[in-house]
């Protein structure tokens, strides 16, 4: 386990057909029409975002060396600015923060402890796979906000999420130790599953639910297809 954790760090090239900007800027995003109200959606995504933050300071407490905790600092650095800006937002409208979080807190929170791990490794990847997924979920789901606050809120989640650190990490744990690879491809596998069922209790549903599902369908096709795509990175199956 010593030997990857001290050395200079590589750049992992995540498989991805386009960068998420890309993505929102060239496909119709059909999850627009069932999106919350502003403050639905903030409350819930800051609330994720924060336990997001929670997952990496876990990852941070039993990091096996200095190079690791710092690289999982700047990742969790990140996830907590995230967190800063939908809170900023709540404020701008006039609301308390942690009132308009707490409806979300139940249920994301049941989530966090379905997806946690005694296993440091399980518990990075947890961080990697979960928070891309719910990344990428929350800036298409943002663009069915009112105009005025869409982008900008949909911005939150693109750019560098600190992805490539968690990956380059657990890429040397495996090249290190072979004997994880089945484990953690097991463990991603049984990630998506509560991963999916987060992000469809954040959306807003009409009276005729199968439709929605038939519409809503080739996004969540797209996001595992994401998550496929981040297992392809590390060598394993998903």
């Amino acid at each position: 386990m010593a030997n990857w954790f001290s050395r200079a760090p590589r750049r992992i090239e995540l498989p991805r057909l386009r960068s998420r900007n890309e993505e929102l800027a060239t496909k119709k995003v059909d999850l627009e029409e069932f999106a919350p109200g502003v403050l639905d959606f903030l409350g819930r995504s800051a609330y994720v975002q924060l336990t997001q933050f929670e997952c990496l300071s876990r990852a941070i407490s039993g990091a096996p060396s200095t190079a690791a905790k710092t690289a999982i600092g700047r990742v969790a650095e990140i996830s907590l600015g995230r967190h800063r800006m939908l809170v900023d937002e709540i404020a701008k409208a006039g609301r308390n923060p942690a009132e308009v979080m707490e409806p979300s807190a139940a249920d994301v929170d049941a989530f966090q402890r379905t997806t946690l791990s005694t296993d440091w490794f399980e518990t990075v990847m947890s961080c990697y796979l979960t928070a891309g997924f719910l990344d990428d979920f929350f800036a298409r789901l943002a663009l069915g906000l009112p105009a005025d606050v869409a982008k900008r809120i949909a911005g939150i989640f693109t750019g560098d999420s600190g992805e490539a650190v968690l990956a380059d990490i657990l890429q040397g744990a495996i090249e290190a130790d072979p004997r994880l690879a089945s484990r953690l491809a097991m463990w991603g596998r049984r990630l998506v599953g509560d991963t999916m069922l987060v992000a469809r209790s954040s959306l807003r549903y009409s009276e005729d639910h199968t439709s929605d599902e038939a519409r809503i369908e080739p996004v969540f096709t797209e996001l595992i297809a994401a998550h496929t795509r981040r297992m392809d990175a590390l060598g394993l199956t998903a």
